[in-house]
């Protein structure tokens, strides 16, 4: 169990990243073709609020 635990520890972060490029690329294409800017600014929000996320995540523990 111990190193299904780990595993997805590893993974986790690299799922996110993934999710923050997603977002920010829907986000700038929301903006740029003008449908809904309001979403256009969420999902660049929520990009923000996930990589602060990442960031703690892979902070090294003392």
């Amino acid at each position: 169990m111990q190193s299904f635990l780990t595993a997805i520890s590893g993974i986790a972060p690299a799922i996110a990243m993934i999710a923050v490029f997603a977002l920010i690329g829907g986000g700038i294409y929301l903006l740029r073709t003008g449908r809904d800017r309001r979403k256009g600014v969420l999902m660049l929000i929520a990009a923000v609020v996930l990589f602060g996320n990442v960031l703690l995540w892979t902070l090294p523990t003392t």
